[in-house]
């Protein structure tokens, strides 16, 4: 099967922010396979007319003969652009079930998220830190990994939405060898990559200074990429992530895995914001998503880019076709 055979499903994320604004400008333009978009019909077409473009995409019926086809998950209340409401926390969380519960059931070939707002999920009293860890839970994914892709970079996290201050107790040698082994076996299968090379950050400035600004990466860092790299897996560091992301590092690896959140994006940031790619691994699905938020100061007006959106469903349909 074929990019063009794939069938991906686009959530249009929450309904107050620039989700629908950024469906809608896509369902104008060409993609390489056929894109289902579900989401409340009459949002999108309101976002759609407020931006001076036509939402006439037929109703998905579970064939998505068309390029890109609607799925109709109904709003709670009335949605104002801009506007979060509380209200609407379940159909936000009802268009991310109906599209992974599909591409479980093999309806779908993959899942491309637009952006949610976690506080008012939150605000609805419902226990939310992130898509990747809710799709973790709701797969009963034992590790996942997220991985931002752009600019040639593809940098993963061994933790993700934690205070800095927990960050050096959850640094644990359980914790990076399952990591850096679902890291290692997605980049093989999701991208192709036949050994990939991973290159590791410490957690310390200067890799610790052997011991003398921290002691993880001799205890903990060191000693799993010694193990690993016996086992077979092409293992380097720990690198001072203040040197790793220099072009002359780069260049000896496929993927950089960053202890923590600001140590690694801040620099894929940089390098690809408004292009770049946030991957979920380690799930029985193939997520992509967007490098941003939802932007309520820009729904329904203002200037929007649809380009990191754009780039995860191109990704998407790339490693759909590399699925069997």
């Amino acid at each position: 099967m074929g990019v063009s055979d794939r069938l991906v499903a686009l959530t249009s994320g929450e309904p107050a922010g620039i989700g629908p604004d950024l469906c809608a400008m896509l369902s104008r333009e060409p993609l390489p396979g056929r894109v289902v978009i579900l989401g409340d019909r009459e949002v999108l077409r309101q976002r759609a007319a407020a931006r001076g473009l036509p939402f006439d995409i037929a109703p998905y019926d579970g064939r998505a003969s068309g390029a890109f086809s609607l799925l109709h998950v109904p709003a709670a209340a009335p949605v104002v652009a801009g506007r979060l409401d509380p209200a609407n926390a379940r159909h936000v969380l009802a268009i991310l079930d109906r599209a992974l519960d599909g591409c479980l059931a093999g309806e779908f070939d993959a899942m491309v998220t637009a952006p949610v707002q976690k506080s008012v999920l939150n605000e609805a009293g419902i226990p939310f830190t992130g898509h990747t860890e809710y799709l973790a839970q709701r797969t009963r994914a034992p590790q996942v990994v997220m991985l931002l892709v752009g600019a040639g970079l593809r940098v993963a996290l061994a933790t993700t939405h934690l205070p800095l201050a927990a960050v050096p107790a959850a640094i644990t040698r359980p914790l990076l060898r399952s990591v850096l082994s679902v890291l290692d076996t997605d980049l093989r299968a999701r991208f192709g990559i036949a050994r990939p090379r991973i290159l590791v950050c410490g957690l310390n400035p200067h890799a610790g200074e052997s011991g003398f600004l921290g002691r993880e990466e001799i205890e903990v860092i060191g000693p799993v990429i010694e193990e690993l790299a016996r086992r077979g897996l092409d293992v380097r560091g720990p690198y001072p992530a203040d040197t790793v992301f220099t072009p002359r590092v780069l260049a000896t690896g496929d993927a950089v895995l960053a202890m923590f959140h600001d140590q690694g994006l801040p620099v894929l940031k940089h390098a690809a914001f408004g292009d770049a790619v946030n991957v979920t691994l380690g799930l029985p699905v193939i997520r992509t998503s967007v490098d941003h938020g939802t932007a309520l100061d820009r729904a329904g007006a203002g200037e929007v880019d649809a380009g990191s959106l754009r780039a995860a469903l191109a990704l998407a349909f790339e490693m759909a076709s590399r699925a069997v």
